[in-house]
């Protein structure tokens, strides 16, 4: 995170504690990153060692965020910080929060792909879930880079992609439905790539969480449940989606 984003401070100890904390948002983030993309290769290509990887990493992310969680209270006791410090404590606390739980949705996936790959996960869904979960992989970075510049603009280009999300999440879902009407019998199978379909649709909205987060620490302004149209007119930009 850039130094300027930070109030300079009489304590030298307290910008550090600051830094620390980000830092370590950042490390969280990589791992759950990880997660996901471990997640999306057991599902995608039927790689079990990646869904037991995606297990075990969940256990680093939920001390991670215990940790964190821990190191945030302390400096609201110790510190009791205002304004700009304040809202940066507040945002990690949140985000730090929505990264577990997209670790847990990663999880959700993982182990989705191993029953799949028990009972037959065949490959007629493959495409679409490739496109889904690619996409959701680069709202995740994206938010992640918004977060590590608090950068607010990225954060609303990041938050307006998942208009796109939602869109492929539909298509996904009409298949799925579709398929079971045709084929009762492979209503059990489907519902596992339902379950995995609801995972990354999820992922993309805590992924805009974190953006909304960014704005709230950057520009003061809550913008959570209102439309992207009004976060822009609130942030000052008009951005265009590109991935």
């Amino acid at each position: 995170m850039d130094n300027k984003s930070f109030t300079k401070h009489i304590s030298h100890r307290f910008n550090e504690e600051l830094e620390e904390i980000v830092n370590r948002v950042m490390a969280m983030g990589g791992l759950v990153e990880q997660q996901l993309a471990d997640a999306l290769s057991a599902l995608i290509e039927g790689d079990d060692e990646r869904g037991e990887k995606v297990l075990g990493t969940d256990v680093e992310v939920n001390a991670l965020e215990v940790a964190l969680d821990e190191d945030c209270v302390h400096v609201l006791a110790r510190r009791q910080p205002a304004a700009s410090d304040l809202r940066l404590v507040l945002a990690v606390i949140k985000t730090i929060t929505d990264l577990e739980r997209i670790g847990d949705e990663a999880e959700r996936i993982g182990r989705m792909a191993m029953h799949l790959a028990e009972i037959g996960r065949g490959s007629e869904v493959m495409t679409e879930f490739e496109h889904l979960g690619n996409h959701v992989r680069f709202m995740l970075r994206g938010a992640l880079d918004a977060f590590a510049r608090m950068d607010a603009e990225h954060a609303v280009l990041v938050a307006k992609s998942d208009i796109q999300a939602d869109r492929q999440y539909e298509i996904i879902m009409r298949g799925l439905v579709e398929r079971m009407k045709e084929s009762p019998a492979e209503v059990p199978r489907m519902m596992d790539f339902i379950w995995a379909a609801r995972a990354l649709e999820r992922i993309g909205d805590r992924a805009c969480n974190i953006c909304e987060y960014v704005i709230y620490f950057v520009k003061g302004k809550d913008v959570r449940h209102i439309s992207v149209e009004q976060m822009e007119e609130r942030v000052g930009v008009k951005s265009e989606v590109t991935e």
